[in-house]
């Protein structure tokens, strides 16, 4: 097995785990009862997503800019995402919204 086949099939078990973890928390959104848990199931498992996506990318990049590119972008989208997240939660929280506090069957 040569550097490149490692690297490839390293990258693309990154990007796999990735792929499942972006899944993972789509399904926490649908199924969970009240926006709070929606939201801490979306920025969970896309943080860790999108992490594992870069992650995977990093060693196929071309260059040393590009591994920068990456990394900055993967860093926009944790603050992008946070910063999102405390929003829904501080305008859901301002309008009253309920937490669920029953289960579902």
């Amino acid at each position: 097995m040569t550097f490149e086949d490692a690297a490839g099939w390293f990258s693309l078990g990154c990007i796999f785990v990735g792929v499942v973890f972006f899944a993972a928390g789509t399904m926490g959104m649908l199924r969970f009862p009240d926006v709070y848990t929606r939201l801490h199931a979306m920025t969970k498992a896309d943080n860790l997503g999108m992490g594992f996506v870069t992650l995977g990318l990093l060693p196929v990049a071309p260059g040393i800019s590009d591994v920068f590119k990456l990394v900055l972008i993967w860093g926009f989208i944790l603050m992008a995402g946070t910063t999102a997240a405390h929003l829904v939660a501080h305008a859901a929280r301002h309008h009253d919204v309920a937490q669920d506090e029953g289960q579902r069957s």
